[in-house]
């Protein structure tokens, strides 16, 4: 059984993410990429994980993108639904050691310079004013109460007959 980087998790994570209803492009697997870790992987990590998730028959090109197999899809599904980022990350990389591989599938060869691309576009993303759908949304970190919003009246106590 071959050993599971993690690259490799956090590659199949973020392109399930990006991939919801068509196959994802590389740039936005690069922004699942930055959402998830905070930082992106270097593009030979990067082109050598497409290669292995490829071969281990969990990734497939379709349709001028990345998408997931239905191995894969099943082992997305298996994850908690609600939960940080990385609690799914280490229940994937779980599955991902238990999963039993299929050495049949398509290599996936995408070139550095591929990803090197990706990664300046979604940088240059960044810095301009377009918004990221993939960004969550910022949680208040103030428990003080709306202005406006009043506690109810205690109710009278009751009296004695």
């Amino acid at each position: 059984m071959p050993p599971v980087l993690d690259v490799d998790v956090l590659l199949l994570f973020s392109t399930a993410l990006a991939a919801k209803r068509r196959p994802a492009e590389l740039v936005e697997i690069v922004a699942a990429l930055d959402l998830v870790n905070g930082n992106i992987p270097g593009e030979e990590k990067l082109s050598e994980a497409f290669a292995r998730l490829g071969t281990r028959g969990l990734l497939q090109e379709a349709g001028g993108g990345i998408a997931l197999t239905p191995a894969a899809e099943k082992l997305i599904e298996i994850l908690p639904r609600k939960g940080e980022h990385a609690e799914r990350l280490f229940e994937l990389k779980g599955l991902l050691g238990t999963h039993a591989t299929s050495a049949d599938g398509p290599l996936i060869n995408l070139a550095p310079e591929q990803l090197r691309a990706a990664i300046l576009a979604h940088r240059a993303a960044a810095a301009g004013r377009a918004k990221n759908l993939l960004v969550p949304k910022p949680k208040p970190e103030s428990t003080q109460a709306r202005p406006g919003q009043r506690q109810r009246k205690p109710m009278p106590k009751a009296r004695k007959r």
